[in-house]
């Protein structure tokens, strides 16, 4: 496939509403999907940076989850909430061990 035809075809989780509790769930996923992408950008050599630089790999959300601007928050919180929101599409649950 030419990816100049690719069309991306994500999975319609329009319609799928998320409980209290998942919802709880989604900060959390956002800010562990935060940890995780820190944690490989500084294994790969990158470093704090006041504006993203590739070269010297400076980044500028390279700080904790709470320190984020909120836009980046959203970010990662679009992606976790999505995925709750597909988890359920499928027809899978989540449920809290006791």
């Amino acid at each position: 496939m030419n990816a100049h035809n690719y069309t991306p075809q994500p999975i319609d989780t329009s319609q799928s509403t998320l409980s209290a509790n998942l919802m709880e769930i989604a900060e959390l996923l956002a800010k562990n999907t935060h940890e995780v992408w820190a944690a490989a950008r500084i294994a790969e050599g990158w470093k704090y940076g006041v504006e993203r630089n590739d070269e010297r790999k400076e980044h500028p959300c390279l700080i904790p989850y709470k320190e984020l601007p909120e836009n980046e928050k959203e970010y990662d919180r679009n992606t976790a909430l999505e995925t709750l929101r597909l988890i359920e599409e499928l027809g899978f649950e989540i449920k809290k061990r006791i």
